[in-house]
């Protein structure tokens, strides 16, 4: 693996690496915009305000608050709603990436679909006899 990255990295390709790093960071953000100010205010708003995000589930008996941000303060405590909404949020990223990758290969398909080639005219069809009559003598 280090011999091929090597390999990668004195071929030039070190630019490309970098430019894509760039390339995806913007667009994470950009999806972690949708995702969090678009996609998931339409999810709270069909579960009724449900917000996975605070619940968690004490480690210590001294944790006795019923926020997140308190109850990290008062001892250890399991945050697991911050997994599911990342979870879910992830979920719904593959979707969306799913649907526009399928909508893009169609139009693909749809593009590089070759037109049939047209028939051949009498004078090609004539001088292809010929060049095949002079192959065969």
């Amino acid at each position: 693996m280090l011999k091929e990255f090597r390999e990668f990295a004195m071929k030039g390709n070190v630019v490309d690496l970098a430019v894509a790093v760039i390339i995806g960071a913007a667009f994470g953000a950009i999806v972690n915009s949708l995702v969090g100010d678009v996609i998931m205010p339409i999810i709270g708003a069909a579960t009724g305000g449900l917000d996975f995000s605070n619940y968690f589930t004490p480690l210590s008996k001294a944790v006795t608050a019923t926020n997140l941000v308190e109850a990290k303060k008062q001892g250890a405590v399991l945050a697991w709603g911050n997994f599911l909404t990342l979870t879910i949020n992830f979920i719904i990223i593959a979707f969306v990436l799913f649907l526009a990758i399928r909508v893009m290969s169609r139009l693909k398909k749809e593009q590089a679909a070759p037109a049939a080639p047209p028939k051949p005219s009498a004078e090609v069809e004539l001088l292809t006899e010929i060049r095949d009559l002079l192959k065969k003598s």
